[in-house]
């Protein structure tokens, strides 16, 4: 799913995102079978195939003579908690070849907050290898914020809940606002999910949101579709 600069429209990312092609039932939304995956272990394969495809994906694209743009995995608490879990990225890597400048690894703020000392380790190793490291969902835990200082991130994701309310519930844009100033004090940048609307990117846009993401500028959409949408974007 494509990601815009907020005040100049500009493609500046995408986020990748599973889905479950069912030879009988379709397409599966994740929400029916990332749970099940979870309690049954399977996201850690799953978790390290797709970071896998995402490499290949992006090794595709330079090969092709196309743009090469940075791409958001979201990682799993299982697949993050592996003990090998550096040395497995860092063999993705040699084995493909991309830069880990052009990938983003989302994390959630119940993940960070399991062994912090631990946690603290993997990231500063992850963000020394050039990647960059984002919060997921941000707002929606229950954590400390004293991690924040703490840990090296670069980007605060919006969650889509607030987006949502900006027009039904004042607390909702007040939050946004205050992940926005948060954010912009600790030297990060804000991703807003789940813009459908002109009027909630307008809002987002005066309150200082650094990128967009959601139905608004593109739904979710297979490598061919989304390289054919890049082409034929326009964000004058």
């Amino acid at each position: 799913q494509p990601q815009i600069d907020a005040q100049s429209g500009e493609l500046i990312g995408a986020e990748t995102l599973i889905r479950w092609l069912d030879p009988i039932h379709g397409l599966i939304p994740p929400g029916r079978f990332i749970p099940l995956a979870e309690e049954t272990g399977l996201i850690q394969p799953i978790g390290d195939w797709v970071l896998r495809e995402v490499c290949r994906l992006l090794c595709r694209w330079q090969a092709q003579g196309l743009r090469r743009i940075p791409i958001a995995v979201n990682l799993s608490a299982r697949q993050f908690k592996q003990n090998n879990f550096i040395e497995s990225i860092t063999g993705v890597l040699a084995e493909t070849g991309v830069e880990p400048r052009l990938i983003e690894l989302e994390l959630t703020e119940s993940m960070l907050m399991k062994d912090v000392p631990q946690t603290t380790a993997k990231l500063n190793q992850l963000k020394k290898m050039g990647f960059r490291i984002s919060i997921d969902d941000f707002g929606t835990g229950f954590s400390s914020l004293n991690y924040l200082r703490h840990f090296p991130l670069d980007v605060l994701k919006i969650d889509q809940s607030f987006v949502r309310e900006l027009f039904d519930e004042g607390a909702a844009l007040a939050i946004i606002e205050s992940i926005i100033a948060l954010a912009r004090s600790l030297g990060m940048r804000t991703v807003a999910e789940g813009v459908e609307t002109a009027e909630q990117r307008a809002i987002l846009e005066s309150s200082g949101c650094d990128i967009l993401q959601g139905y608004l500028i593109s739904r979710p959409l297979p490598e061919a579709e989304f390289l054919e949408w890049v082409q034929h974007y326009n964000h004058s």
